[in-house]
């Protein structure tokens, strides 16, 4: 017993001076988290649920409300979407000053027929986009948005897993904020209504 009690006190100081040697490190490399946000958007080029081509540059100049998720997700999706929809009333007319948009990540299934009867059923002013693959894929990349499909499930009843953030976008397309999952509907039109100009 004796003979182990230097052994287990000599790897515990190794574990500490890792410790703090990785603390260190990242304390001088992480890197400046505003200058991460400022990556957040950019261009992209998909269909809205009239079927009508649109790109980003159509919203220039209005403030935009954006969530990235699909019509078949069975709770996280519509929830969010409520939370964007209660966010935009309770700011009156200053919600008028934002462009709601709903971006799938599931164009297999999301078709602009059927994203149109979708968003018909959280806000009058909420667009549906969908696109090819290719154009999706490029649109969540720029936002950093995660998504894939699992493994099970038919082409009918599979579900997708992805990340949950609604963005606020400012009127030239830079990124403001980002409000979790969950957020409750107050919190967001006020951390909203904060960044408006």
């Amino acid at each position: 017993m004796k003979t182990r009690a230097p052994r287990i006190l000599l790897a515990s100081a190794v574990g500490l001076a890792l410790a703090a040697g990785v603390a260190w490190w990242q304390t001088r490399h992480v890197p400046d988290l505003a200058a991460v946000t400022t990556a957040i958007g950019g261009p992209f080029t998909l269909t809205d649920h009239t079927g009508r081509r649109v790109t980003d540059a159509d919203f220039t100049g209005r403030y935009r409300l954006i969530y990235f998720g699909y019509t078949y997700c069975p709770d996280v999706c519509p929830t969010e979407l409520q939370a964007m929809s209660t966010a935009l009333d309770r700011l009156g007319a200053d919600g008028e000053r934002l462009q709601p948009l709903f971006i799938t990540i599931d164009p297999a299934r999301d078709t602009p027929a059927h994203l149109a009867d979708y968003v018909a059923l959280f806000h009058p002013r909420l667009i549906g986009l969908t696109g090819s693959a290719a154009e999706i894929a490029a649109a969540a990349r720029a936002y950093r948005v995660y998504y894939a499909r699992p493994p099970g499930g038919d082409d009918q009843t599979y579900l997708m897993d992805h990340s949950s953030f609604v963005y606020l976008m400012g009127p030239d397309g830079q990124f403001l904020t980002a409000f979790p999952s969950g957020v409750d509907p107050e919190k967001m039109a006020a951390g909203i209504k904060a960044r408006l100009q």
